[in-house]
């Protein structure tokens, strides 16, 4: 018993070393699994590339080579280096407790070739993808193709080409993912840890160069593309913008000329242009000799005395006649073959080459210009002459000026409260809205703002200007921008967005009726009714005729009697049925029929305050 007691803490304390070697066991396994399947995917790989370029373009021959050419481009040399890529991950297997670093140290190597393939690849794909649009838009062709690719590759399904071109790009952006997943699984003390590391940093290089080689070639394309246009087509492209952009650069380059402005000069750059027109014009030259020299070789060809009987037996004429044989029939033929393939072509192709660089020049101008007519507008500036750190202090200070005038402004506007806005009623509605406002109140009445037609079986359909009592800010699925709504006669559903708080004006009635009950029954003598104020001046002293209760932020409340200053006899719109005033120092909208005016103080039992 007291061995077993003394084995307790043991297995105790040994029991968190089994879980860590099971955490390393399950990463180890994890890690093999991400080899595996890296290994696995390029076999994979290697054999759709090999279909794509033995099957299937082979089956393309109908296509014209350019195209092929396009469609395929260096798939060959994608095919060689990725053969030797996974023949070197195979071998990797026979070595398991190195196979990590191993794997890691082939990438690095590969690296370089990776990126030289891959990028040329990558930059004709989407050239490729224009064939490819250009094919569809011909049903037998496209029909053609497609059961081609189908019976070659049936998973590529209706995608066709496009199936198989992505591969190789999808291929090259994987590698750093897969990479990535056998790093996670590697103890970072292991020795193949900071392989993997440069590993997995060195593909994601290679992703970036190929991008930056792809945008390059894009931008390069964008300045040898030679657009044939025609007139109409070119006519089409001139707007205000295009014509106002030409006529500034026009003019510019004509005070250039006159010498009435400065150029810009780049003594480095127009030494390098220099060279390169020379260049050019070398190469346009030797172009057009040369091609006035096949023409020549061909009219000399043409003269074939070997093929006609001169009736001369022998002497220099038969001997003549045999060398022109010769020379048709092999040299020239030979040397006119050579001289096209040698000459003639790469003549051609460094011709199409130099039209970039040449487009590049004429835009360089056009932005100089450009660049050249800012900077006449920033020297008419006041203060262009300032040095850079007494300029950042003048704009500090202007800043903080103009920020100093935005605060002043934004209190002063927070402080002219807007006017209240009212709709006219509709004919015939007071009893509706009596009968609404007695069984809601004030606070839920609302007014229609524009013409409601309801779409859906509870939406209803309201004129603008109709007064409705709110039920419930928000629908039966919790969507606030719809109201429930009563009419009076019937409820239902209407946008949030049309509508706004009605404000309710007491009737002449009511107020005559309000009026008399702030009245003292002590007071048996009556007082003259105070005359209403038909049109009040700005900055008069009167008094509130009648009560008036404020119902939103933008008014201000009255008691019958109580003395009022007028400070705008109307509101902002110019309606002068409501009147800006100030009430112990508080300010707000109120009826302008509720204000009065007082001939004498003594009359009416009161006096103002001094």
């Amino acid at each position: 018993m007291a061995k077993h007691g003394a084995d307790e803490p043991s297995s105790r304390s040994g029991s968190p070393d089994r879980e860590g070697r099971a955490s390393e066991d399950r990463s180890l396994l994890h890690q093999r699994l991400a080899v595996r399947e890296l290994i696995d995917t390029e076999v994979s790989y290697l054999h759709m590339l090999q279909l794509c370029a033995s099957d299937i373009r082979s089956r393309l021959q109908q296509l014209p080579q350019g195209d092929l050419d396009v469609l395929f481009s260096n798939i060959d040399d994608i095919i060689k280096v990725n053969s030797r890529f996974l023949h070197d991950l195979q071998e990797t297997a026979s070595k398991e407790e190195e196979q990590v670093q191993l794997v890691g140290n082939i990438f690095l190597e590969f690296q370089e070739e990776l990126e030289q393939v891959y990028k040329v690849y990558c930059a004709s794909y989407d050239q490729a993808l224009l064939l490819v649009d250009t094919y569809r838009k011909e049903p037998e062709l496209q029909r053609h193709i497609q059961g081609i690719v189908e019976a070659v590759v049936p998973q590529a399904g209706s995608s066709g080409l496009s199936f198989l071109l992505v591969i190789p790009l999808q291929r090259i952006t994987r590698y750093p993912l897969l990479l990535q997943k056998i790093l996670e699984n590697t103890v970072p003390d292991a020795s193949a840890y900071p392989v993997l590391q440069r590993a997995v940093s060195a593909l994601q290089d290679v992703n970036t160069n190929i991008n930056e080689y792809k945008m390059r070639k894009e931008v390069a394309s964008k300045y040898t593309k030679v657009e044939q246009l025609t007139l109409r087509e070119r006519l089409a492209r001139i707007n205000t913008h295009t014509l106002s952009k030409k006529t500034t650069r026009l003019s510019q380059l004509l005070k250039q000329e006159a010498g009435l402005i400065p150029r810009t000069e780049d003594k480095e750059f127009d030494d390098l242009e220099e060279r390169f027109q020379w260049v050019s014009l070398c190469v346009t030259e030797l172009k057009n000799n040369v091609a006035a020299y096949l023409d020549n070789l061909q009219a000399f060809l043409y003269f074939r005395p070997h093929e006609y009987n001169l009736d001369i037996p022998e002497g220099p004429a038969v001997q003549y006649c045999n060398l022109a044989r010769d020379l048709h029939l092999e040299a020239f033929l030979k040397f006119k073959q050579r001289l096209e393939g040698l000459v003639w072509q790469p003549l051609c192709s460094l011709a199409k080459a130099l039209l970039g660089p040449q487009n590049l020049i004429k835009k360089r101008l056009d932005k100089l210009l450009d660049f050249e007519r800012v900077e006449e507008k920033l020297l008419e500036l006041p203060h262009h002459h300032v040095p850079e750190p007494a300029f950042r202090k003048l704009v500090e200070d202007a800043l903080g000026r103009t920020s100093n005038q935005l605060r002043s402004f934004q209190e002063t506007f927070e402080k002219v409260q807007p006017p209240p806005t009212t709709q006219p009623l509709l004919p015939g509605s007071e009893r509706q809205v009596q009968a609404l406002l007695s069984r809601y109140g004030p606070g839920k009445l609302y007014q229609v703002t524009s013409n409601i037609s309801g779409t859906g079986t509870l939406d209803l359909t309201l004129p603008r200007g109709q007064i409705v009592a709110i039920l419930q800010n928000k629908d039966t699925k919790g969507n606030s921008g719809r109201w429930l709504v009563d009419t009076g006669g019937h409820r239902g559903y209407v946008p949030a967005g049309k509508l706004q708080l009605y404000h309710v004006v007491p009737s002449a009635e009511e107020l005559r009726r309000q009026a008399g009950l702030n009245k003292d029954p002590r007071c048996l003598t009556p007082e003259p009714s105070p005359a209403l104020v038909p049109s009040i001046p700005t900055m008069n002293q009167v008094i509130a005729a009648y009560p008036f209760v404020a119902r939103s932020s933008h008014e201000v409340s009255l008691q019958a009697g109580q003395p009022v200053t007028i400070l705008e006899a109307q509101d902002k719109k110019g309606n002068p049925e409501w009147s800006l005033v100030e009430v112990n120092g508080q300010r707000g909208y109120v009826p302008s029929g509720f204000l009065a005016r007082a001939r004498s103080p003594v009359l009416w039992g009161w006096s103002l305050p001094s």
